[in-house]
């Protein structure tokens, strides 16, 4: 079998791409910010916080979820979701280093 495309690039290269992915629709940053500016789990409220149905809101949740920025528990009959701490520390120091790279030091390249 052939290599996939992803295989060609580093771990590092392919975990910025997928950050990048999770984070390149809005409604993500929507749900992200409404969770860091509440502070505390939330169960149900973002249908009528974001504006999208519910069916949306699950898909970018799970989304999220898998990229493992955010965290939910069962609780009844919904799901509470919240940002997960120690995972987006982790990702936003991988976003962090890749966007404070210098560029180098030629000042007319083009």
């Amino acid at each position: 079998m052939g290599l996939t495309k992803a295989e060609i690039f580093t771990e590092e290269q392919n975990e910025i791409a997928s950050i990048a992915k999770v984070l390149g629709h809005p409604a993500r940053i929507a749900i992200l910010q409404y969770l860091f500016k509440t502070e505390a789990c939330i169960c149900g409220d973002l249908v009528s916080e974001i504006g999208l149905a519910q069916p949306t809101i699950s898909q970018h949740l799970k989304e999220l979820k898998n990229m493992g920025i955010i965290k939910g528990t069962i609780e009844g009959t919904s799901v509470c979701y919240c940002i997960d701490k120690d995972n987006w520390q982790r990702v936003s120091g991988t976003l962090g280093v890749f966007i404070n790279k210098k560029p180098f030091s030629i000042d007319d390249c083009c």
